[in-house]
């Protein structure tokens, strides 16, 4: 039996993409593992929500990140 490595997702502290990495791939800032809710962009074009965080590009996002 192999152990499964458990995946840590970080939310951007700029733009609040979430990644596994240290820095966002997106903006360059640093990531922070303290976050909290998430939402999908699929179509950030059409989304309310995007409007309101600023997102200008589909993807996952932390509602909160500190």
């Amino acid at each position: 039996m192999v152990a499964a490595s458990r995946v840590v997702l970080r939310a951007c502290k700029a733009c609040s993409f979430i990644t596994e990495s240290d820095e966002c791939p997106r903006c360059g800032s640093q990531t922070s593992k303290d976050w909290q809710g998430m939402v999908a962009i699929a179509d950030y074009t059409k989304s309310e929500i995007a409007k309101q965080m600023g997102i200008t590009a589909n993807g996952t996002y932390a509602l909160k990140v500190r």
